[in-house]
């Protein structure tokens, strides 16, 4: 089962995203670099300061592996964003 990124909307990680409870993964997303059993407990990031930093940085691709074929880091981010809205 494939997992959805909830910083950059990344819809390929291998575990579900950490919990704000702490349950979940240790998993690094490949897109934005968020590092769920690190960024968001141990040095307070929240999901929206990190894709802000991310969106202000370019949206660069942040691991060494390459992108899936036609990864739109733009139009990923823009539908988590809308998605977020919508709540």
């Amino acid at each position: 089962m494939k997992h959805l990124c909830p910083v950059c909307g990344f819809p390929h990680l291998t575990e579900p995203p950490r919990s704000q409870s702490g349950g979940g993964s240790f998993e690094i997303c490949p897109s934005c670099g968020f590092q769920f059993g690190v960024s968001d407990a141990d040095r307070g990031f929240t999901h929206e300061q990190w894709r802000a930093a991310w969106k202000k940085g370019g949206c660069k691709w942040s691991s060494k592996q390459t992108p899936p074929p036609g990864w739109d880091a733009a139009a990923q981010l823009l539908s988590v964003e809308k998605a977020r809205h919508k709540r």
